[in-house]
């Protein structure tokens, strides 16, 4: 987990500012025997009478400018703190879109209290504003929550106190035809595997859709001076600006900038990559301090849009496909394979023969085995090519890491009960022409140069929070033996690959 996730949850249940604090009323009995969630924030972040509430929204509106772009806008970032301070900026995101387009929007936001395993999905029903109700698109949600059932799931109670998505819909229903439907979604866990994982599962969902619209609700720096307030927002600026979703969630790892929301960013980043989005828009920035006079304790807003210039949207690029997984008795089979291999290479024993279990378990593949004892690394070998056959592979690397590693001592007897397996089965290697192709969290990355090479699988980066460019600044000096910076050079080649990572816990 990012601590500056954590930290993000620490301040808001400390601090009590006014326009920082949430209504405590809760949703009606009626509501929820209708599954209506109702407003929690109505009279307090913006104002609980219709009339009220779009008089402010409209002159948010009338003040912001739309931007001018060529492309087709396919999701928006936005603020998301009480109308007063961040309603000036929000309503730049909500000018530049075109509601005759859009029939639904997918709102991506952080939970600021409730703690939940995985991503949490509003399904069905509706939401209420005092401007009236906006339905679920529970067809599209379902198809989001049945693409990863073991990450994505139904959780309308998440729901019940946050702020973060609520605080878009009155802006939404004053801009957008009657009719239009939402799905909102909330994460947790905010690391770049887990936005990743997220953003692809959402681009598979609407993939073909040209009517769906995604958004990222998140505000920026908090309580800093208004002069480091823009010094760290400077920085999430820059990486919306050059639509750089991997240095994003790198600087806020290292904490090197905040954003409350910056889970969201990346997701939807991602996601309308993978849709064919090539472009960002930063529309509007300003901090309270901008607004209140007060700049001694700021909060950061930014408002920007993510576009796809060749107006269309692409097929996501997946090398796995799912016809191409492994099942779940064949995942238990390598399982299998592996315990065995270095339970008898350790005791002594004879080296178990096996035979393929199915045609699959027969294909010449790359693979990895990875060992760890109370969460450490053990050992980890394996091929890269495909140069025998996958449960033959298996058996060889499990063996290799166990006691050929030459980092690490050889497993004992005692170690045995103790290690943790983990087995990276990869797809066939790619060269990339350019450093921007190689994705963090998603792809394996292999440097090779004048006989040298050094090669990541792709959990490491994502593990260690590292950004593109520390990935491959690391990979040259510490594996491959090259100058930090040799991934600038034209003479060096990179090369991607995908793994399908099977842990113990995925073949229970």
């Amino acid at each position: 987990m990012f601590l500056w996730v954590m930290n993000y949850i620490h301040l808001f249940l400390m601090l009590n500012l006014l326009w920082l604090s949430v209504c405590s009323a809760q949703p009606e009995k009626e509501g929820q025997a209708m599954n209506i969630r109702r407003s929690i924030i109505a009279g307090s972040w913006y104002p609980g009478e219709a009339d009220k509430l779009s008089a402010q929204i409209n002159k948010y509106l009338d003040a912001a400018k739309k931007a001018e772009s060529d492309g087709v806008l396919t999701g928006i970032i936005v603020p998301h703190a009480g109308y007063l301070y961040s309603g000036p900026t929000a309503a730049y995101a909500y000018k530049n879109i075109n509601p005759e387009n859009i029939s639904t929007v997918i709102m991506v936001g952080p939970s600021h209290s409730a703690y939940f395993e995985g991503t949490a999905v509003y399904g069905f029903g509706a939401w209420e504003t005092p401007l009236g109700k906006t339905e679920i698109d529970s067809k599209l949600a379902e198809e989001i929550i049945s693409q990863d059932q073991k990450y994505i799931n139904d959780n309308p109670g998440a729901h019940a106190k946050e702020h973060s998505l609520e605080i878009q819909l009155p802006f939404l229903q004053s801009v957008m035809h009657s009719g239009f439907k939402i799905v909102p979604i909330m994460l947790y866990d905010q690391s770049l595997a887990s936005c990743d994982r997220l953003a692809q599962t959402i681009a598979g969902a609407v993939k073909g859709r040209d009517d769906v619209l995604l958004l990222a609700s998140s505000d920026l720096s908090h309580y800093h001076s208004q002069a480091e307030a823009k010094r760290l927002d400077k920085l999430v600026m820059d990486a919306v600006g050059k639509f750089d979703p991997e240095k994003l969630a790198g600087d806020l790892a290292f904490e090197k900038c905040e954003a409350w929301g910056g889970g969201p960013m990346v997701t939807v980043m991602l996601a309308c990559r993978y849709l064919g989005a090539d472009r960002s828009v930063v529309y509007d920035y300003r901090t309270s301090g901008d607004v209140t006079g007060d700049k001694g304790q700021v909060v950061g807003y930014l408002a920007a849009g993510l576009y796809n210039t060749k107006n269309k949207k692409e097929k996501i690029k997946k090398q796995i496909i799912e016809d191409d997984k492994l099942t779940l008795e064949e995942k238990r089979e390598l399982f299998r394979i592996a315990h065995q291999s270095i339970e008898a290479e350790v005791r002594g024993l004879p080296k178990p023969k096996f035979t393929p279990l199915t045609p699959r378990l027969a294909e010449l593949r790359g693979v990895f085995v990875t060992l760890k004892e109370s969460g450490n690394l053990r050992g980890c070998i394996g091929y890269i090519e495909g140069i025998r056959p996958l449960y033959q592979a298996v058996a060889e690397m499990a063996v290799a890491a166990a006691t050929g590693d030459p980092r690490f001592p050889p497993v004992t007897t005692r170690e045995l009960p103790e290690l943790e397996y983990e087995i990276s089965v990869l797809t066939p290697k790619r060269q990339i022409d350019s450093p921007e192709e190689f994705i963090v969290g998603r792809h394996g990355i292999i440097v090779q140069r004048g006989g040298r090479s050094g090669v990541f699988l792709p959990q490491v980066a994502a593990e260690e929070g590292w950004t593109r460019e520390e990935t491959l600044s690391y990979l040259c000096l510490h594996k491959a033996g090259l100058p930090a910076g040799a991934w600038k050079d034209k003479e060096t080649k990179l090369f991607v690959f995908e793994a399908e990572v099977i842990e113990g816990k995925d073949i229970k």
